[in-house]
């Protein structure tokens, strides 16, 4: 029995358009460049902030993040990030009695801002807010305090296998791979992240079919 479902942030319930939309505007490059570098670090399986390295090698990216808070060009989140299937799919979980916690790799600030949506969620966290990464295992102990459920009955829900699908399993997590965004179609059909994910998913709206339910694909 699914007692939990936790999902990630980026391309699961927010577009990641305006995030690198944003960097490009401050770099003063076309946003396409952004985009074709961010898909070409994806398929070598880098992590996705190599972009902006490939851009800039000597950036310090903590830094630029400062300089555009300050400069009032730093993160913003408002409804048209959101995934349309996002608000339909958490609430029919929690009609359900299923917790639900949106936890990933963001800011403090990114945390602030989700949390201004009044998502129906039971909580939101991020890394920002923990100071701690994923995949590292301490981010999925601090996420299965959070939930309070036994792996088994926690259901994790994302779209990259090195951030999402195998740290997950590793913790003991049941999984959900998501079937959107670059890192999620990219790696639909790959065999190892088939053998891990307990399911594939296209929508978050197929997360209440899981409710109960054992093994499935599709």
């Amino acid at each position: 029995m699914i007692e939990t479902i936790v999902l990630d942030v980026g391309e699961t319930v927010i577009r990641d358009d305006r995030y690198w939309s944003g960097w490009a505007d401050w770099l003063r490059i076309p946003r396409h460049t952004v985009s074709a570098l961010v898909g070409a670090v994806v398929a070598q399986g880098r992590d996705h902030e190599d972009a902006l390295r490939l851009i800039s090698p000597d950036m310090d990216i903590t830094s630029a993040h400062r300089a555009r808070d300050v400069a009032g060009r730093g993160e913003h989140l408002d409804e048209s990030d959101l995934y349309p299937d996002v608000r339909p799919a958490l609430a029919g979980l929690r009609e359900r009695g299923v917790r639900v916690v949106v936890a990933g790799n963001r800011s403090a600030r990114a945390g602030e801002l989700l949390r201004g949506l009044d998502l129906p969620a039971d909580q939101v966290c991020t890394s920002g807010e923990w100071g701690v990464t994923k995949p590292s295992p301490e981010f999925f102990e601090r996420l299965l305090g959070v939930c309070g459920t036994a792996p088994e009955r926690t259901v994790h829900v994302g779209v990259h296998p090195a951030h999402d699908v195998f740290p997950a399993k590793a913790a003991g997590l049941r999984v959900a791979h998501l079937r959107r965004g670059p890192w999620g179609h990219l790696w639909a059909d790959d065999p190892e992240v088939l053998a891990a994910a307990d399911w594939q998913v296209d929508s978050l709206t197929q997360l209440a079919s899981l409710i109960g339910e054992g093994r499935s694909a599709g």
